[in-house]
């Protein structure tokens, strides 16, 4: 009965299931990326990303106003006095427990008076309202206080604005995004329109070796990637084409040709044949057929393949690195300058949070501006 048609199979759920699993298994790390990118690295470093929404509880490090700045500290009641709010105005939290040593920062509550030493006193309120009296004239830097402190949610787009502006990078991210563009589109082009024109060789005009050539294409697709990048790129030093926009351009097409024409010659081999022989049959050549038939025709697998080859060249670090990078950094792409962020910058996850979403935000908006165009291309062929 299960076999009926118009009833559904009884494994149905266990598909649903799989591709709910699937989808949230790549939604949380993405939407985790997306909010971790407006927070700030105090935040980040107190909890995850799914806290986000919730007052934060952390171990804060203060400090008081200097006493050397003009008008800091006023002689009040025959004690030298600097009042202030350790926040500065710029932050609101609520202060629960204090100190004034590293070693005790829970010594003191709320509203309490810590003495030190030369009869220094330091009141601090909840609200991180201070004050620090001295019965002698108070010099140098301001007292630090080690609080524990909680703090409301907090976003900030200062992020963004310090890696896309290029603040506090030297401009090297914007850079490196633009290098991205330079390498991924013409890298993404170009195999297509090679491809194209070989896939319908291949799959409707007749030639000897025609066989043989499509062999060797399914064989190409096992080889693999890193076993002819130091042959190809001493071929590009031989050539004189070096490291460069050139040389990378041809190297992911030359990687990215084999999975193109079996996509795309697969695709047109299961056209309709009648429409083929009518064309001819009227007069058309087969570079007419080819544009004014196949190719139309033809448009979900091309933008199959478009999206897979503009994700893997726009993601790739290795053939960057090996045909493009250079030591002047001028033509450094995102992949690699998120790397170096992540060797200079250490623990500043908030930048790099934001830097690797920027770097994957231009993908998502191709994939699903092209998903449609995607299933069908790989569905193409399955029905007839």
């Amino acid at each position: 009965m299960d076999n009926i048609a118009g009833r559904k199979s009884g494994l149905s759920w266990a598909v649903n299931l799989s591709v709910i699993f699937l989808v949230l298994l790549w939604l949380f790390p993405t939407a985790g990326l997306f909010v971790s990118s407006f927070r700030s690295s105090d935040q980040i470093s107190a909890n995850g990303w799914w806290q986000s929404m919730f007052p934060t509880e952390q171990n804060v490090t203060l400090r008081t106003a200097d006493p050397d700045d003009e008008g800091a500290q006023e002689l009040v009641d025959g004690l030298y006095t600097v009042r202030g709010n350790l926040f500065d105005g710029e932050d609101t939290a609520d202060i629960s427990v204090w100190g004034y040593s590293s070693r005790a920062i829970d010594d003191f509550t709320v509203g309490q008076t810590a003495e030190m030493k030369d009869g220094e006193t330091i009141t601090v309120e909840a609200n991180g309202d201070y004050v620090w009296t001295s019965p002698e004239k108070l010099t140098g830097r301001g007292q630090r206080v080690f609080a524990t402190a909680t703090t409301p949610p907090k976003f900030t787009t200062e992020n963004y604005g310090t890696v896309l502006s290029g603040s506090g990078t030297d401009g090297a991210m914007a850079k490196a995004f633009l290098n991205t563009l330079t390498v991924t589109i013409p890298a993404t082009i170009i195999p297509i329109v090679i491809a194209a024109f070989a896939a319908y060789a291949l799959a409707w005009m007749q030639f000897p070796g025609r066989a043989i050539l499509i062999a060797i294409v399914v064989g190409l697709l096992v080889v693999p990637l890193q076993l002819a990048l130091i042959p190809l790129l001493r071929l590009h030093l031989g050539i004189g084409i070096g490291k460069g926009y050139l040389g990378v351009w041809l190297a992911h097409t030359g990687f990215g040709l084999p999975l193109a024409i079996y996509l795309l010659r697969n695709y047109m081999a299961g056209l309709p044949k009648d429409i083929i022989e009518n064309a001819k049959v009227d007069g058309a050549t087969d570079f007419q057929v080819f544009t004014k038939i196949i190719l139309p025709l033809s448009f979900p697998a091309l933008a199959s393949f478009a999206i897979f080859q503009f994700l893997w060249t726009w993601n790739d670090l290795l053939v960057a690195k090996v045909f493009l990078i250079d030591a002047t950094g001028q033509t450094t792409v995102m992949t690699q300058q998120i790397v170096e962020l992540l060797g200079t910058r250490g623990g500043n996850w908030e930048i790099l949070s934001t830097a690797a979403f920027v770097s994957i935000a231009v993908p998502l908006l191709v994939f699903f501006a092209m998903q449609k165009y995607l299933v069908r291309g790989l569905l193409a062929g399955s029905v007839k």
